[in-house]
């Protein structure tokens, strides 16, 4: 689950209300994107528009805040990243609540690592 852990601004982050995708299950937390105006899970390689701030409600729409370079993020990590620094870029996970350890065209920068291993903390922006 992403989670807005720090913000370098004092405003909140963008909030919307958005149709998903039918019969897409989104979670709270997770890591979206836009297909022809509709909420969907973010590829592993793409930058996230959007995190969804709660389930979808009845009528399909997902309260969500936009991803911008300024906010921070809490996740976990999905297998262990014991070679993993600051500043390296890494995937998404297929879930799309979480990251995986691997760099190569990795979109989520790693600010901050708690624990390395599979499940352990990490802080990442895009």
């Amino acid at each position: 689950m992403f989670s807005i852990y720090k913000m370098s601004v004092g405003t909140t982050a963008p909030f919307r209300y958005l149709p998903r995708k039918t019969d897409e299950v989104i979670a709270a937390g997770e890591v979206l994107a836009l297909d022809a105006g509709k909420l969907t899970k973010c590829a592993a390689t793409a930058k996230p528009a959007y995190i969804a701030m709660g389930p979808a409600d009845e009528n399909g729409t997902v309260p969500c805040a936009e991803v911008q370079p300024h906010i921070e993020f809490m996740t976990t990590l999905s297998a262990a990243g014991a070679a993993l620094n600051l500043g390296d870029k890494v995937t998404l996970h297929t879930d799309g609540l979480q990251v995986t350890a691997t760099t190569t065209d990795g979109v989520a920068t790693i600010k901050q690592i708690f624990s390395a291993d599979a499940g352990g903390e990490i802080i990442v922006s895009f």
